[in-house]
């Protein structure tokens, strides 16, 4: 499968099989014309998958060397990225140096961000080896690392010039994880397409059993939702984009308050999710079953769809540090109905207060 990414000049092509490394030098030379290529993977994902990456780009006539980082949320970090700094002014990098981040979202953030700063920018082909970002963080040029105020505080966009899915490398990735990356899947049924959504709900056993037929065609699909949105608003312009960020803004900040790394992204993005659900009800946006049938098929895939009892005044705080806010108000995307939301900028903290209790488990 392929989905394209039309953004006129900078479009790319995003491969989707199961059928490992084999093709993927070949596609990295159709999307890079120099001949070094530097693969940024961690402890987890580099014994994996890393030795077959870098002998199908070395086929192709790169020329690849390696680092592998530490695996987790807190890697996410300019400490980090200084690191990725040194291993490219070592290597003596140039504009058509390939970057390859092979990992979930947090490489591929960190390494994306890597390459959008280092001589003002170098190509960089992902490989992502999570189910996470497979479907939605390896698509569509966010890249950023953390900082100890709020999290993705520091970043850029930065599209990559292809990315290779191979979801045979699903079969390796650790249940909880797996089950992470289903609450991005969900949520691309919540923001933008019912019968998606009730695809999910039908084949939810099959996803779950890692059944290759429904991993394809459900990250295709996702890939294909995202990039629909992203070639209309690539950088949050219209206001477009920020549907993507449906449940985000209550996630990050169960992230932040909860430590990095306490909660996995998908995890807090279903209690996010959960969230602004509750808010959408309270403000008549929706009926009640909406939100219950969102819930019942976070909870078959054994996600949480409440918060831990962290002090409240501190998540606020944090989302008044979300990128979407304006002149200080919240804006927060909620749902209308399944398959559809929209970013409301006129919520108060006492709503969102109000529905944080609510949400506590």
């Amino acid at each position: 499968m392929h989905v394209r990414v039309d953004l006129k000049d900078r479009a790319y092509d995003i491969h989707i099989s199961s059928a490992g490394a084999s093709g993927l030098g070949a596609f990295a030379r159709e999307c890079c014309a120099g001949s070094r290529a530097l693969v940024v993977t961690d402890e987890h994902a580099g014994p994996r998958h890393e030795p077959a990456v870098t002998g199908s780009l070395e086929e192709s006539g790169f020329e690849v060397r390696s680092t592998t980082l530490p695996a987790g949320e807190a890697v996410k970090s300019l400490s980090s990225a200084s690191r990725l700094y040194d291993v490219l002014a070592d290597l003596h990098a140039d504009r058509k140096t390939l970057i390859v981040p092979l990992g979930g979202g947090v490489v591929g953030d960190l390494a994306g961000f890597v390459a959008a700063t280092f001589n003002r920018g170098l190509p960089m082909l992902m490989i992502p080896t999570t189910l996470l970002a497979m479907v939605d963080s390896s698509v569509g040029g966010k890249v950023g690392i953390n900082h100890p105020k709020a999290k993705n505080l520091i970043g850029a966009f930065h599209q990559p010039v292809g990315v290779w899915i191979d979801t045979a490398m699903l079969a390796t990735l650790p249940d909880r994880e797996y089950r992470s990356g289903l609450a991005e899947v969900v949520k691309y049924g919540m923001i933008l397409d019912a019968d998606f959504f009730s695809y999910v709900e039908t084949n939810a056993d099959a996803i779950l059993a890692r059944e290759p037929g429904r991993q394809r065609h459900a990250v295709a699909r996702c890939c294909r939702l995202k990039a629909d949105v992203v070639e209309k608003d690539e950088r949050e312009e219209t206001g477009l984009r920020a549907v993507l960020n449906y449940g985000h803004t209550f996630a990050h900040a169960f992230e932040t308050v909860g430590g990095y790394g306490h909660w996995l992204h998908g995890e807090a993005v279903a209690a996010g999710m959960a969230c602004a659900a509750r808010l959408a009800h309270r403000r008549g946006l929706m009926p009640a079953e909406i939100g219950e049938r969102q819930d019942k098929l976070l909870a078959r895939f054994n996600l949480p769809t409440k918060s831990e009892r962290w002090p409240i005044d501190e998540l606020l705080s944090v989302m008044r540090s979300d990128k979407k806010n304006v002149a200080g108000r919240l804006r927060l995307v909620l749902p209308k109905r399944i398959g559809e939301v929209a970013l409301f900028e006129d919520a108060t903290e006492d709503e969102v207060r109000q529905t944080l209790e609510q949400s506590r488990g």
